[in-house]
């Protein structure tokens, strides 16, 4: 199979010659093989796992997003990666750039928040007058 990951503004991964993928979908986690069926999955955040000849197996820290498998083409569109042969940093890595990005995110909604709570008070007082 052909294994392409796509981030929003780059290609992460483009390998060829993968014998096996293992996803987390919301429905479990599910294997795809080279004569499987084409298909659709939506992605949620764990690790992708593909095997190779060559590099064996690889894992991969996704964030939620979309895997299209078309014939030998398997493309998996998500917002964030990060790679790893090793668990135990692939999960260092996660938590240093994942969950600092779930901070922001988090302040940015708080924000938001309290922007759109002081808009509609506002326009509430200015409906009364």
């Amino acid at each position: 199979m052909k294994l392409k990951v796509l981030l929003p503004s780059r290609v992460f991964a483009e390998k060829t010659g993968v014998t096996r993928i293992v996803i987390e979908t919301i429905d479990g986690s599910y294997g795809l093989l080279p004569r499987r069926r084409d298909c659709v999955a939506a992605l949620l955040p764990g690790v992708l796992t593909y095997e190779t000849e060559t590099e064996g197996e690889v894992f991969v820290a996704v964030d939620q997003g979309v895997l299209i498998k078309a014939g030998a083409d398997v493309v998996v569109s998500v917002r964030r990666a990060t790679g790893g042969t090793d668990l135990g940093q692939l999960r260092d890595a996660v938590q240093r750039e994942f969950l600092s990005l779930d901070e922001q995110a988090c302040s940015v909604r708080a924000a938001t928040s309290k922007l759109e709570s002081g808009f509609v008070s506002r326009f509430a007082s200015f409906h009364h007058d």
